[in-house]
């Protein structure tokens, strides 16, 4: 099993990078809210949980699905 799938940016696949996007831009956000506005909206975190679990799916397919490395059409 290749554990780099977990870490290295060109090893990921879509679901992961949304999903650590989503956590960097969320965590920004939460950032800017809470220095600037001096609040957070109820619920914020549970962005953070959302994007985990995005993060874990995209991981368990970027593990266990099947290779797309010998997909050949056929004409």
């Amino acid at each position: 099993m290749d554990f780099s799938k977990l870490y290295r940016p060109s090893a990921l696949n879509s679901f992961q990078f949304i999903a650590l996007t989503g956590l960097l831009m969320s965590a920004g956000a939460h950032l800017i809210l809470h220095f600037f506005v001096g609040r957070t909206p109820a619920g914020f975190t549970w962005l953070y949980v959302c994007w985990s679990g995005f993060y874990v799916l995209g991981t368990l397919i970027n593990l266990f699905g099947k290779s797309d490395g010998h997909h050949h059409h056929h004409h």
